[in-house]
């Protein structure tokens, strides 16, 4: 869970000001050039993109000299899988030794320096402008987390995840992997790459509500509407209500399957509101199925939904009340979700509103909200909390983007019938495709839990994944543009570090006609990692993103633990970036170049 204490909370909202009229002065200084490079008829600059990645000057052009030294540093750190193992401990122990002072000081020089772009919302302007200058464009992230003990974790993962009511995991139709289990009440195990809230008090869902809106402000500038914010729903709600969500997604599916015979979900067996009251012509004149069918929602195509899920993004709905079904042999009304009691349905109620803040502030600073994706257990509940995120601010553009994971054996079908629901639903569709930060744990909770394993069974059956996915994007976008309409309908984010998805990327764009000047499809790296992908894509005019951190050092300390030991994991890349930068060190000293300093005039898609 994030943690301000509030001396920090203080000084973030009396820096806020400072830095939206800086902010503000940007913003004016960057339009004013834009309008008169239009004027005057200069096209941005743009270079060629060497598609194989290997130009060491395009790659890191936008860092002086002293950077490019402190990256390779760094990957011969990552190299040691001795110091990776204990970075924490190792870092902790040096501030100890050394004191705050020089400890700062020393991180600002070496892993902090080049994985965080500053401490607070002024002092990383200079990074988002250098960014902007060199055509890459920010995904801001306030990254300060909660440094607590597996015990304390535990502790509260446990009585957050449980109604108050008790765990119903017992009751009929109860699915195991929808309730907490003690041995993995600690979410970070075995999770490397992804941050981890645990859950204290509504206070603190409050706070990181007012975090994430501090990211919108402070990207919000000088981006003309290309800025983005990347937020958790498990910082601004009790788990236990995702958990519970999520079971009833599942439970009906279950329900549906039983009923029409097949998998899926309601939405892909093409049923009608007519084939449904047939299945309940035996009670059909019970007012409660009457009014069930009443709440349906479908189209011309068939049942859309079996509940209005759109009532839940209006901050009123009763959750007990919502998902209940008729039984078709009685028409009598059964709960689909365990008990909850009126405390828990307020707490669901707060969380919805802090999302619609959060968005509706969003939508009004034209920055995007990318909602991250978490562990299968919650996930069902996120991606439907906001996919109704997107068909309520989703209307004219793509504001809210969902994150699917393609280690996971369902992302395909998931993806597709996300994006059937917003064409029959006339909403913008908007999409982070990423690889995935669970799959060990995932994979160890399956097996012991006893539920069927939701991870893909190799590297490559993830790659095709991804790359079926993606490909199936592309292809609905082409058949937007070619049918007249707005391509931009759909909206892809490629988060990858792998070149070769990128190529893959790259190359079907142009085989079906997508340009980069269509904004459809977007590519996005972490700071500090694979500056030889961003850095050309974004030079050669591809919508190009990093993912921009920032917070004070010691309270960072966990997103750097994670950045290293995510570094150790991906060696290839890390000696590929190596020579690169080796490359051009040694060929700005031979140059006379030691003192270069970067000035970039390139102007972001």
């Amino acid at each position: 869970m994030l943690r301000l204490a509030d001396p920090i909370l203080s000084d973030v909202r009396c820096l806020h000001s400072a830095a939206q009229d800086k902010q503000a002065q940007v913003s004016v200084a960057d339009r004013t050039q834009h309008v008169q490079s239009k004027e005057e008829g200069v096209k941005p600059q743009r270079d060629p993109l060497d598609v194989s990645f290997n130009d060491p000057i395009a790659a890191f052009k936008s860092k002086t000299t002293w950077e490019l030294a402190r990256a390779y540093l760094v990957y011969m750190i990552c190299s040691s899988e001795k110091i990776v193992e204990h970075n924490m401990t190792l870092m902790k122990w040096t501030n100890k030794m050394l004191g705050k002072k020089i400890f700062t000081a020393l991180m600002k020089a070496t892993f902090y320096g080049h994985f965080v772009a500053g401490e607070d919302q002024i002092k990383i302007i200079p990074t988002l402008e250098r960014l902007r200058s060199f055509g890459v464009k920010p995904i801001l992230d306030y990254s300060v987390e909660e440094d607590i003990s597996q015990e304390e974790a535990e502790k509260r993962e446990v009585e957050s995840s449980v109604s108050s009511a008790g765990d119903n995991e017992k009751d009929a139709g109860a699915l195991p992997q929808y309730h907490v289990d003690k041995s993995f009440a600690d979410r970070r195990y075995k999770v490397s790459s992804a941050r981890t809230y645990f859950y204290l008090n509504e206070a603190t869902c409050e706070r990181n509500m007012e975090i994430f809106i501090k990211c919108l402000e402070a990207v919000s500038g000088a981006t003309f509407g290309t800025g983005i914010t990347a937020i958790k729903l498990t910082a601004l709600g009790r788990p236990q209500l995702l958990l519970q969500l999520s079971e009833v997604i599942m439970r009906t599916r279950k329900y549906m399957e039983a009923l029409v015979g097949g998998q899926g979900n309601v939405l892909t067996h093409h049923k009608t509101i007519k084939d449904l009251e047939k299945y309940y012509a035996s009670v059909g004149d019970n007012k409660d199925v009457q009014q069930f069918l009443k709440n349906v929602t479908s189209d011309k195509e068939g049942i859309l939904h079996l509940f209005p899920w759109s009532g839940i993004v209006d901050e009123d709905s009763q959750l007990s009340e919502t998902f209940r079904v008729p039984d078709p042999l009685t028409g009598q009304m059964r709960r689909l979700i365990s008990q909850i009691s009126p405390k828990e349905e307020e707490m669901f109620r707060n969380m919805i509103r802090r999302l619609n803040t959060i968005v509706k502030t969003a939508a009004e600073l034209d920055v995007r909200i990318m909602v991250d994706a978490e562990q299968t257990y919650f996930q069902p509940a996120i991606t439907r909390i906001t996919l109704e995120m997107m068909r309520k601010y989703n209307k004219d553009k793509a504001i809210v983007f969902n994150t699917y994971q393609c280690y996971l054996r369902e992302t395909f079908r998931e993806v597709v019938t996300d994006l059937e629901q917003a064409s029959r639903q006339n909403f913008y569709f908007g999409a982070k495709l990423v690889r995935g930060a669970y799959m060990e744990q995932e994979r160890a909770r399956a097996q012991a839990l006893g539920y069927a394993d939701p991870v893909n069974p190799s590297y490559e059956a993830t790659t095709e994944m991804y790359h079926k996915t993606l490909a199936e994007c592309l292809r609905r976008i082409k058949v937007l543009k070619d049918c007249g309409q707005d391509a931009r309908k759909i909206g892809i984010m490629v988060a990858s570090h792998n070149e070769d998805t990128v190529r893959f990327a790259i190359e079907n764009m142009k085989s079906i006609g997508i340009s980069p000047e269509d904004k459809v499809i977007c590519f996005g790296q972490l700071l500090g990692m694979c500056d030889y992908i961003t850095f050309p894509l974004g030079q050669a005019g591809y919508s190009a993103y990093k993912y921009i951190p920032y917070g004070p050092v010691e309270e960072v300390l966990p997103y750097l633990s994670r950045r290293a030991q995510e570094n150790k994991g991906v060696l290839k890349k890390i000696k590929k970036e190596k020579r690169l930068l080796l490359s051009e060190i040694r060929r700005r000293l031979f140059r006379g170049q030691l003192f270069y300093t970067p000035k970039g005039n390139y102007v972001p898609i």
